[in-house]
Order: structure tokens, then sequence, then C-alpha cells
């Protein structure tokens, strides 16, 4: 009784703190030490030394040398043409699929995932190609905002995916078995996102008034040459991670490295990249970075108040069946997307939920998949939805629309969900595969 009176005093101290306006990070150090001082019966300096020697050890912990690098790789590419090469790379290889240039959102937001490990990046790089070329070509405008919307959200599934790190570390699972976790539940969904617009463009070919074209032998080699940096980058990245000639930490500095030099090799190289997509790089990192801490903290902290365990024995004698306790913990993360971003979504709610769904028997490398896809499905709902915002700045529409625009694809993730669940080895076959059971 005394740890459900306790957490819900966490959960009310972390709401005061958020509706203040106190930025995430802040609010969840400030609860820790609150809850450990007044709950846990601890004075400052007892916590100044705990909170201290949690901060150093996450302060040299390897894995996290993965997050800048990834993010710099991603900010280089993006402040480069290789979105638009992009487009007219795939342009030929989806000219006689129903649809047509509509699926270049979910194919170009599929493969750019695959350099980014972004959300929000890879729906602004993508979109701000797309939207502008199917809205001068008469598409669907709804079906092209709706799709780079759920798409773009394929950058917190497929590799190499920040918020995968962000787990891996906090739950302490293997980064390298992650990434290869996402990458068939990442291909379902763009799977059926394409699906689904060749359906609705089958039914009602309006949307895609454009008629195919003809494409000579020499168009397909010159989309090949457009397509190459990004399909490079991915080779080299996810290859050498999976084949074990890399960590994803070394991988990613090498990723770094080859975009550098495509960079130099199309001409596009300066000084004010460098410094722009260094300091975007270095924002975005030290968000994350201070979010995972503060993660530990609060985590930490429940610990000691013996939260988590005795919240997971409190369900576990409610007998609920896994099923059960998937179907709750889905609608509590559908709740939680509402209001809060991927990356505060993990921290807060892991310490908690990680152990009673390994009590339940699920694998904590599918659970990470199945979080990663509930996240995913925030980043297109309001009022909280970041792709939902990137995609109003980019058409001007207001951000009732763009969210109709985008729930027909909450509903396809939805279904993949239920795919996933019914289906786990969607998401353990390949690191199986790769890395035994």
């Amino acid at each position: 009784m005394e740890s459900v009176v306790a957490g819900f005093a966490v959960f009310a101290f972390l709401v005061i703190f958020l509706s203040l306006g106190i930025w995430v990070f802040a609010s969840i150090l400030l609860v820790s030490v609150v809850a450990l001082y007044t709950l846990g019966d601890m004075d400052l300096v007892r916590i100044g030394t705990i909170n201290a020697a949690i901060f150093n050890r996450y302060a040299a912990a390897w894995e996290l040398s993965a997050i800048p690098m990834f993010i710099w790789m991603g900010e280089i590419v993006f402040r480069t043409d290789i979105s638009m090469r992009l487009f007219r790379g795939l342009s030929p290889f989806v000219n006689m699929i129903p649809g047509r240039l509509l699926h270049t959102n979910v194919m170009g937001c599929t493969m750019f995932a695959a350099i980014s490990g972004s959300s929000t990046a890879t729906t602004a790089t993508v979109g701000k190609i797309t939207t502008r070329e199917l809205f001068n070509r008469g598409y669907d405008k709804s079906l092209s905002v709706g799709s780079l919307a759920g798409a773009g959200s394929l950058g917190l599934m497929i590799p190499p995916s920040l918020v995968l790190i962000v787990y891996g570390i906090l739950a302490e699972q293997s980064v390298a078995k992650l990434f290869a976790a996402g990458v068939f539940p990442g291909l379902m969904i763009s799977g059926l996102f394409t699906v689904y617009i060749a359906v609705r463009a089958w039914i009602n070919p309006s949307i895609a008034p454009e008629k195919a074209q003809q494409y000579a032998l020499r168009d397909y080699l010159s989309a090949l040459g457009d397509l190459f940096p990004i399909l490079l980058l991915m080779t080299i990245v996810l290859g050498s991670i999976y084949t074990g000639v890399a960590t994803p930490s070394e991988a990613a500095a090498v990723g770094v490295c080859v975009s550098l030099i495509l960079v130099v090799l199309t001409r596009q190289f300066s000084l004010n990249l460098m410094v722009e997509s260094l300091m975007g790089a270095l924002k975005t990192s030290t968000m994350i970075c201070i979010l995972l801490i503060a993660a530990a903290v609060l985590s930490t902290a429940l610990g000691f108040l013996h939260i988590p365990k005795d919240v997971a024995a409190g369900i576990a004698s409610l007998e609920l069946s896994p099923w059960g306790l998937l179907a709750i913990l889905s609608v509590f993360y559908l709740g939680l997307g509402l209001l809060l971003e991927g990356n505060s979504i993990v921290v807060m709610t892991l310490p908690i939920a990680l152990p009673l769904v390994v009590q339940a028997g699920f694998d904590p490398v599918w659970f990470g998949i199945y979080l990663v896809l509930m996240i995913e499905m925030a980043a297109i709902t309001p009022p909280i939805g970041f792709n939902l915002f990137v995609l109003q700045g980019a058409t001007g529409y207001p951000i009732g629309r763009v969210a109709r625009s985008a729930f027909p694809f909450f509903l396809l993730m939805v279904l993949g969900v239920f795919l996933l669940a019914i289906f786990p080895q969607i998401a353990l076959w390949f690191p199986n595969l790769i890395y035994g059971s």
C-alpha cells in the first residue's frame, strides 16, 4: 500500500512540475530529488552522492557516443541535395505502381530513415521536396500529407534509430540486436502504407492524375546514380553493424566520415555546412543525453522506493493474461502519446513497464520494437505530434487538417501493432538469425 501511495505521489509531483512549464529533464530530476527526500527519508547529501554517481556512470557510457554521431550524419545529409536526388531516383521505380509519385513519400522516408534515426528529420528532409512536387503535379493533397506524416515516423523504427539506442541503454539490451529487430517491422509498416496508397489509387485514380511516363534503361541507371549516396551510407553503416565488423558507435563514426566524403565529392562542402550541422547535432544529442541521465536518476529513485517491484507484484496479483497487460499498456501509451514526445515516454515509463512485460513472458527486445511502434503513433497524434507540426510548417495547413490526413496511417500502425503482437517473429527472427536467440 505504501508503494502505491508513493507511486501516486511521484506521478503527482511530475504533473505539477510539467504543468509549471519546467523542461521535461528538469522535471524528472526534481521529482527524483523530492521523492527521495520526502518519501525515502534521505538527506540531500546522500541524494546528491547517489545522483553524482549516476551522472558519472552515464557520462562515460560508450553507447552514448553513437547518438551524436548518428545525429550529425543526418544533419549533414539534411543540408545537402541528397533529398532531391532521392526523389529523382525513386520516381522511375514507382512509375507503374498505382499512386505513382505518392509512393516516393513512403519509400523516400524508409530509405532516409536508415541514415537519420530521427522522425522529425526524416519528415522534414523528404517533405521539403515531395510535398511541393506532389502538389504542383496535382496529386491528392490529403494523401500526400498523410502518407508523409506516417512514413516520416519510420525514422524512429528503422535503424539507426535514436529511440532504440535510448531503449537499449535503459533496458540494458544490445543496441545492435535492437537495430536488427527493427528492420522487418519497419519494412512491414512501410509495406502497409504502400499497399494502402496503391489500393486508394486503384479505387480512385484521380488522386494520382499524372499519367505514367515511359523510362528508358539509361533513365533507370541515372536514377540509381541519384540513389547511390543513400544506398552507400545504408550499406556501410548497417552492413558493418550486422556483420559484426563495427559496433553501432563505430559504425556511426564511419557513417559521418562517409557522408563528409560524399559532400566533398558532390562539391557541397562549406564551413557554413559544418557549423550548422555540428550545432544541430549538438543541440539534439544534448537533449537526448540529458533525458537519459534524468531517466536513470528517476529509475534509481523508484528503485529505492520499491515502486517498480511492488507495482509489478500488484499487477501480477490481478492475474492478467499477457494479452490483457499488453492491451492496458497500449491504451496507456496512446494516452501518453497525446501529451509527450517519444524519448520522454521511454525514459519516464520504462522503469515500471519493463519489469511487468518481462514478468508476463514478453521478450525485452520485442517489447522495445512494440514500444517504438507506439511512439511512432504518438508522432502523428495531436496535440504534441511533432510530425504534424513539421508538416504544418511545410504546407501551411491547420494542424487539425494535417491530423485528419494522417489518421488513416495511424490506423495502419494500429494494425501493425496487432500483427507484431500476434507474430512476434516479425521482430525477433532477424536478430535471432544474426546473433542467436
